[in-house]
């Protein structure tokens, strides 16, 4: 006679659809961080909060599920939901314009602030994740914009140093989004 086993129902969800779960919730995330788009002038790059939620989403889902996260945004994006900034072209052609290497970058970043940052949380690693992360969405996005413009002077011009200043209010607020909630969200994953 064969046995049969029972696998209780607890009402929990299981680790893989948890895990699901989050890629999916860190995809909406960044897409609601996009709709908040100040243009900049001078520059065809709008400042957002896509950028903290990406450095959130890689801290708190870890590596891989972060990365897997912002890959999945960027597929429904390139599809032509309305998951990018409101500004520019929509779809795939957003990924080859100005604000394209920023985009493409979100996976990598995402990936780095997760292998950096870690439980328990240290001040050192915090800082050095973030400003990792941040340091490739930037590098990526000048290298789009030098390859549109033809110029590195002119692409940090208008990709990296308007932000800078912003960017440092939005690290310490990111920091601090980490520092409280990564050990809770990376035990449930």
């Amino acid at each position: 006679m064969s046995e049969s086993r029972t696998i209780p129902l607890t009402g929990t969800p299981s680790r893989t659809a948890a895990s699901a779960a989050a890629v999916v919730a860190g995809a909406v995330a960044v897409a609601l961080g996009a709709q908040v788009a100040v243009p900049v002038p001078g520059t065809p790059v709008p400042a957002t909060l896509q950028v903290p939620a990406v450095l959130i989403v890689g801290g708190l889902l870890g590596a891989r599920l972060g990365a897997v996260s912002m890959a999945l945004y960027l597929v429904v994006g390139a599809l032509g939901l309305p998951v990018f900034a409101p500004a520019g072209v929509p779809g795939l052609a957003r990924l080859i314009g100005p604000t394209g290497g920023y985009l493409l970058a979100f996976p990598m970043a995402a990936a780095l602030v997760g292998a950096l940052v870690a439980v328990p949380v240290r001040p050192a690693r915090l800082v050095v994740g973030l400003l990792a992360g941040l340091g490739v969405i930037h590098a990526a996005g000048v290298a789009q914009l030098v390859v549109l413009t033809g110029s590195w002077s002119g692409a940090v011009a208008l990709g990296s140093v308007p932000f800078l200043a912003g960017d440092g209010i939005k690290l310490l607020l990111t920091g601090l989004i980490l520092w409280r909630f990564l050990p809770v969200t990376r035990a449930r994953l």
